[in-house]
């Protein structure tokens, strides 16, 4: 039996900052594609400023995350996209025709 000393650092699990930081913005940066696309798709099926205004903003939204996340702010990133992207699709289903 092994008796583990008390000031040892506990073994790391998750990622480590650097690997958040990575992911945060590989999954804005797709985020942000993918609102570009359904921008695209909803202008063509009716042109309006207010869908060029949703997704303007969601997509000026991922920019801000992928910027916070290489400045090291992964959290406020993560809670910045989450509730960014229900506001956008919240405005999507209320406010669009």
């Amino acid at each position: 039996m092994t008796i583990s000393d008390p000031e040892s650092p506990a073994p790391r699990t998750g990622l480590t900052p650097r690997q958040a930081r990575r992911l945060r913005i590989a999954v804005a940066s797709v985020v942000l594609v993918t609102m570009a696309v359904v921008l695209v798709l909803r202008l063509a099926s009716r042109t309006s400023v207010l869908v060029v205004g949703v997704y303007g903003l969601a997509m000026i939204l991922c920019g801000v995350v992928i910027e916070l996340s290489r400045n090291g702010r992964t959290r406020l990133g993560t809670w910045l996209l989450g509730t960014g992207l229900l506001a956008a699709l919240a405005a999507d289903w209320l406010l669009l025709p």
